[in-house]
């Protein structure tokens, strides 16, 4: 369960910044703006949406999905397991691993098939 989980982590985390390369165009750009009903993706500006949903599509834009699963695989670095005696705890807080953190980690990606 342990090494499961953290691999089910890290093959998510994987998927998502593989996906946001996908979507920068090749171009580096990865940086999306909202603009009333259009969001800008560099290559082209989408017109559409509703103001709301335009704002929150540029919002997730590939260079912020890209940091958090960089300071994501950060926090699941620092809370990796460690042996003590005759169990397995998280190394940050003592917890039984996996803990409440890496947990967390896993909870978005609870409607995944795997």
């Amino acid at each position: 369960m342990r090494d499961d989980l953290v691999a089910f982590i890290d093959a998510r985390l994987d998927e998502d910044a593989d996906l946001a390369r996908r979507c920068d165009g090749g171009d580096d750009c990865g940086q999306w703006v909202a603009r009333g009903h259009t969001v800008d993706f560099c290559q082209v500006d989408l017109p559409g949406f509703h103001p709301t949903i335009a704002r929150h599509v540029a919002r997730h834009d590939p260079a912020r999905v890209l940091r958090e699963v960089a300071a994501k695989r950060r926090v699941l670095r620092r809370h990796r397991p460690e042996r003590v005696g005759d169990r397995v705890v998280c190394r940050v807080d003592g917890d039984p691993f996996p803990c409440a953190d890496v947990r967390d980690l896993a909870a978005p990606y609870a409607d995944h098939p795997r």
